[in-house]
This record gives structure tokens, C-alpha cells and sequence, in this order.
């Protein structure tokens, strides 16, 4: 019997489809490969984008409330916002179910983050297992693809450029400050001030600050006039500075404005200024009897049934001052609630940032003064209107949150700074 014999273009014809069956897989791995992995990195983004909000709002929260409790709350409330809006249905709809797993870190130190500190300041905020179906890259038997991400957020170095800043200027010493620190108790010192010392920050008397006759501390800022020192003293003033800048000197007392600008921090309203535009601080107690200043610029605080005290930064705790406000924030009772819960309040409200002047050598009445730096003040107390009287007393600070230009590398103050994102190691693409 003799044996059938395949054709040979019969033969080659089904090699032919086998190759071109291959090849269509190829095509189509290789075509689910460029969609897939665009889909992928298009969610990266995303998520990206979700943490790094969420690190920003945990480390303003732990900035301004210093309780970690409420940080990774404000986090996690990001990063949920975050994913909900348009365009974010996967996300969103991970976050939702519960699977997208988040966790948040504080650390003391940056570089290197090492979790576990109960106080921060930094934060890092790291999402994983963000899980998404494949289109075509199914055809190779790879359901789904994941991502994961990670941000770093906490204060910057000193800024050189302030923003938000108020009208009033402190005269400092343009010369670095001597090491060991000239401070009470080796406290640090920034300009000539001393942490936590109480200062005048303005005069009633004209003359009575290095500078000079007709002025009262007060600085132009967008312009001149009574209204204009009124709403900037309510924080209207949303312009910025440097340290190369020089600022113009406002003369005048100008008594019934500041009472009325820089009372709306404590909740006390007069004239035009209302809650609507221009809140109080979430925590607005202070001493009673108020302070007192008297002719040589010393601050006295007479306590009920007692004799006078005066207040320096040994005596500062005899006064509602900066750590107990800080303490305040943290563990309440908050005067007003914060926005963040359906209240007026804002956090730091009596917290300003005012550029310090090198006023060697100023003269009389309106003159330019140049900026050394800028420097934090806690408001102890309300402006009190009795005639030409009108203090106001701060308390110098280290550092505090403003707005501005960070620089690039992690570091503490003294001085003004601003909550910024930092490249976390673990994550090139943060």
C-alpha cells in the first residue's frame, strides 16, 4: 500500500498560519503592553498626586496642632478628597472599598526619615496596592497591574522671600549674634531677640524706638493711610518680601486702626471689620488684667491681689503666653472651631511675621528702613484703646508658618517658613 504524501505548499501554507498566529499575539501582547503600562503610569500619577496633597495637609495639621492624632486624620481626608474628584474613578473607587492601603509616618529628622517619632515635624505618607484590571496585556494571562506611592512634607529652611507678613517692623542688630548665645539660659536669639522674650512690637510714644521721632514701628505696605494700616494689621496684606527689599516708614499713631485691624485675631470686631473677612484664631485667651507698658518700654503684668511683675522671658509664664496657646491648640478647649469643622476659627491667627530692620542710622518721620531678615511674634494680648494708647505686645518665636518661597533643603529656622514637599528616597517619583 502506498503512503498519502502532504503536499508541500499544503504543508507550508498551515506554517504559515501558525507564524501568523504568533505573530498576532506578539502584536497584540506587545500593543497591550504600550496601553497597559500607559494606563499604569497614568495611575502612578494619580496616586502621586493623592499623596502628596495628603503629606502637605498631615504636615500643616501637625504644624499648627502639634498632635499627630489630628495629622493623620487630615491626611487620610486628603488623599479620600483627592481621589474622588473627576477623573479619579479607580482610584476612588479603591480608596472607597477599603483596599488601597495607607499608612503615615513622623520622623524628627530629614534626611534621613526614620519613623517613629511621636511629634514629627515631618511627615511621610505612603499608599500602597492600588490595583487596576488590564485592557490587553489579559491575553498574557496578567489580570491586573498595581501601583504604590509615597510623599515627604514638613517645614523648610528659613525663607528669604516672606509673604503675608504684617505692617510693623522690629528694629534688629545687623550683627551675627555672639556665640555662646547672649540669651537668658542659653536661649537661642535671632536679631538681637531672645526666644520667648516679650517685646513691644509698637510704641505709643513716637521716638521711643531707634527709629526715630514721628514714627510708632508701623511700615507701609501696599500703600499709606489709615485704612490701608487697618486692613493690613487684619492680614489683608497678601503681597511678598525679601531680605533685599527696604520698607518705607508709616508715621502716625494711628491709634483706632490698629485696635480695629489687629483685634479681629482675637475675635473682637469694631467699625467696618467683620468674621466674614477676616476670622479670629481658633484660641483668643490671654491674661486679665491686661498687660501694661510703661516709659522705658518695660512690659509689667499686675496679677489680682498681688504685686506687679515684670515681664521678661525668666517671667513669662506668669502671662497667657506661646506654650500655653501651643497647649491650648493641641489638647483644647478651642475658643472658636476651626474652619476644617464648620467654624471661624484659623489656626496661628495671632502668630505674625514682620520683617526685622536695620534702623542704624534712620532719620525722622517717613524714611526707608532695609530688611535684615524676618522674625516671628506671638500677640499676647488685644490693642487696648485708651486715648493715644495702643501697644502691642508679642512674644519672639523660633520659627513659625508663613507664606513664601522655601529653600531647598531641609533644616529648622530661626525664623519664618513655609510647609513644602521633599524628595522621599523610597520613592523616585515623589
Amino acid at each position: 500500500m502506498r503512503a498519502t504524501r502532504t503536499p508541500p505548499a499544503t504543508r507550508q501554507r498551515g506554517v504559515a498560519l501558525v507564524l501568523i498566529a504568533i505573530a498576532m499575539v506578539v502584536l497584540i501582547l506587545m500593543a497591550g503592553l504600550a496601553l497597559d503600562i500607559g494606563h499604569m503610569m497614568l495611575d502612578k500619577a494619580r496616586l502621586q498626586n493623592a499623596v502628596d496633597a495628603a503629606a502637605l495637609s498631615a504636615a500643616k495639621t501637625l504644624d499648627e496642632t502639634s498632635n499627630t492624632g489630628l495629622a493623620t486624620t487630615a491626611a487620610l481626608q486628603a488623599l479620600g478628597l483627592d481621589a474622588n474628584t473627576a477623573g479619579n474613578n479607580e482610584l476612588g473607587a479603591t480608596y472607597d472599598s477599603g483596599n488601597l492601603q495607607v499608612s503615615v509616618q513622623y520622623s524628627s529628622t530629614l534626611p534621613p526619615f526614620t519613623p517613629g517619632s511621636a511629634t514629627g515635624p515631618y511627615v511621610r505618607v505612603i499608599a500602597t496596592n492600588f490595583a487596576f484590571p488590564t485592557i490587553l496585556l489579559e491575553v498574557g494571562h496578567f489580570n491586573q497591574l498595581s501601583v504604590s506611592a509615597s510623599a515627604v512634607a514638613g517645614p523648610s529652611p528659613t525663607i528669604n522671600t516672606a509673604c503675608n507678613i504684617a505692617p510693623i517692623m522690629a528694629c534688629g542688630n545687623p550683627a551675627p549674634a555672639p556665640l555662646p548665645s547672649p540669651c537668658a539660659d542659653g536661649l537661642a536669639s535671632l536679631w538681637g531677640y531672645c526666644l520667648n522674650s516679650p517685646q513691644v512690637l509698637k510704641s505709643a510714644s513716637p521716638g521711643s524706638t531707634a527709629v526715630g521721632p514721628g514714627n510708632f514701628q508701623l511700615i507701609q505696605l501696599s500703600g499709606t493711610g489709615a485704612n490701608i494700616v487697618r486692613q493690613n494689621l487684619a492680614g489683608d496684606y497678601n503681597s511678598c518680601l525679601t531680605t533685599a527689599d527696604s520698607v518705607q516708614t508709616e508715621t502716625g499713631n494711628e491709634t483706632g486702626p490698629v485696635y480695629q485691624g489687629l483685634n479681629t485675631r482675637f475675635g473682637i470686631y469694631a467699625g467696618s471689620m467683620s468674621m466674614a473677612q477676616f476670622p479670629p484664631d481658633v484660641v483668643t485667651n490671654y491674661s486679665s488684667p491686661q498687660m501694661t507698658v510703661d516709659s522705658n518700654g518695660d512690659i509689667w503684668y499686675q496679677p489680682p491681689g498681688a504685686t506687679a511683675v515684670q515681664i521678661t522671658s525668666s517671667t513669662i509664664g506668669d502671662v497667657f503666653n506661646y506654650q500655653d496657646y501651643q497647649a491650648a491648640i493641641t489638647n483644647g478647649p478651642w475658643n472658636y472651631q476651626p474652619v476644617s469643622a464648620g467654624g471661624p476659627g484659623v489656626f496661628d491667627r495671632r502668630v505674625l511675621t514682620v520683617p526685622v530692620g536695620d534702623c542704624t542710622g534712620t532719620a525722622n518721620g517717613s524714611t526707608t528702613v532695609p530688611i535684615l531678615g524676618f522674625a516671628c511674634f506671638f500677640i499676647l494680648q488685644p490693642v487696648t484703646q485708651q486715648g493715644t494708647t495702643d501697644y502691642i505686645i508679642g512674644q519672639f518665636e523660633g520659627n513659625c508658618q508663613s507664606g513664601g518661597e522655601p529653600g531647598p533643603n531641609p533644616g529648622a529656622g530661626p525664623g519664618p517658613y513655609v510647609i513644602e514637599l521633599y524628595r522621599d528616597p523610597g520613592s523616585p517619583d515623589s
